[in-house]
């Protein structure tokens, strides 16, 4: 894989009964397909961070993450591939206290330890501290010098590796819509789109917080907003309602969602355009920002409780 390549990815258009009633135009871009465990916003996240560790002749980076995170994942592979080692701080301590045991139940950690990646497990006490100096310190004392990479991935050099998702043939879209997590990947939106063009972002965690950390990198000006209907319980929470969404979107496109950002995206767009929302002759493109790693620790989760799992692989 090659970070320093200017990666283009396909729209594919969606084509739905709703988007014939409403005369409205749906196209994914699948950013999910540029890689399997570095894809979609992990992609761009990482790619100026890698360079700047490199140059900054850093040996390894650090970044923090929770059993699942998508983000985890996706450094421990990025950092193999560009020659540097990983480490990454895990909120749960008691992941750490049989770490064959948590192996070998969570292929997101799973596939973080085969690419190298050392852990550090802490409480969630601990974990809220992991930005102070005297924590980082810490882990310096234990593991040398590093490159930090902040949980989720944002930061300057992340937001401008997020602004080259759009290209010049996006133009003619009149909105752009995106899951919001920590803000970075809306803001590199926000700060590549056209004048015309409004971005709506769909956070997948409850909480006005996020409006200051995008503000933090983008415009401020009118031409974005968030949408907080859809976020289904916040972070990590879904329903049965939004499983068999997934399922049936599967289905009927051949694209694949995770329950986590993009799944409830989509879903939020349709629902919005099934109220009219959006004028009639929109043209809506949806980011799909990759997260498809996820699932199999979802389904995890789902097959303990006996509910439905998401249809994958």
């Amino acid at each position: 894989m090659n970070f320093n390549k200017q990666i283009i990815s396909e729209n594919q258009q969606i084509h739905l009964p709703i988007l014939e009633e409403k005369k409205v135009e749906l196209f994914i871009k699948r950013e999910d397909l540029i890689h399997p465990f570095v894809s979609g916003n992990k992609f761009r996240k990482l790619k100026y961070n890698l360079a700047e560790a490199k140059k900054l002749k850093k040996k390894a980076i650090l970044t923090f993450g929770g059993a699942y995170s998508n983000h985890i994942a996706a450094t421990a592979v990025a950092g193999k591939l560009a020659g540097l080692k990983t480490f990454g701080i895990i909120r749960g301590d008691e992941l750490g206290k049989n770490l064959k045991k948590t192996l070998e139940e969570n292929t997101t950690l799973r596939e973080a330890h085969k690419n190298g990646m050392k852990f550090n497990f802490v409480s969630r006490e601990i974990y809220r501290q992991k930005d102070s100096f005297g924590f980082i310190e810490k882990m310096k004392n234990k593991w040398g010098d590093f490159y930090l990479i902040p949980e989720g991935g944002t930061n300057g050099l992340a937001v401008e590796g997020c602004q080259e998702i759009l290209t010049k043939e996006d133009a003619n879209f009149n909105y752009i819509c995106v899951a919001v997590g920590t803000g970075g990947t809306i803001a590199g939106l926000i700060k590549s789109k056209k004048k015309k063009q409004k971005v709506i972002g769909f956070p997948s965690l409850k909480g006005g917080f996020i409006v200051e950390e995008i503000k933090k990198y983008a415009i401020k000006n009118d031409s974005w907003s968030l949408n907080k209907d859809y976020h289904f319980g916040g972070y990590a929470k879904y329903s049965e309602e939004l499983i068999q969404f997934i399922n049936n979107f599967s289905e009927k496109t051949n694209v694949l969602l995770d329950p986590i950002y993009t799944g409830k995206m989509l879903f939020g767009i349709l629902n919005l355009i099934g109220k009219d929302y959006f004028p009639e002759n929109s043209k809506i493109l949806a980011i799909h920002t990759g997260g498809i790693q996820g699932i199999a620790g979802i389904n995890n989760k789902l097959e303990k409780k006996n509910q439905q799992t998401i249809n994958y692989l």
